[in-house]
């Protein structure tokens, strides 16, 4: 098995927080990047989804609260994007 280096950027702080991570799983940087690599190409494709339509925590907390206005008699209603931006500045 011929060995290459590799130089890969990444954020001080990401770095060793994931260092002390696979420290404790019994690897280092290398091996976990290796493992990596490896998954990759076993599943011709990343080995974890990547996805953009999961709403973040935030997101979330708004949907619900959406939802609850819509079943709340007392939540104050608009007729217009103008009525609703009048609202706002006053």
């Amino acid at each position: 098995m011929n060995n290459t280096s590799m130089t890969i950027r990444t954020d001080k702080e990401i770095k060793h927080k994931a260092q002390q991570i696979f420290s404790e799983l019994g690897m280092d940087m290398s091996t976990a990047v290796n493992i990596f690599l490896r998954q990759t190409i076993r599943l011709n494709g990343m080995p974890f989804a990547v996805t953009l339509d999961t709403p973040n925590r935030e997101t979330i907390a708004a949907f619900e609260e959406g939802e609850k206005m819509l079943h709340d008699p007392e939540a104050p209603r608009f007729s217009s994007v103008d009525e609703l931006f009048a609202e706002l500045d006053s």
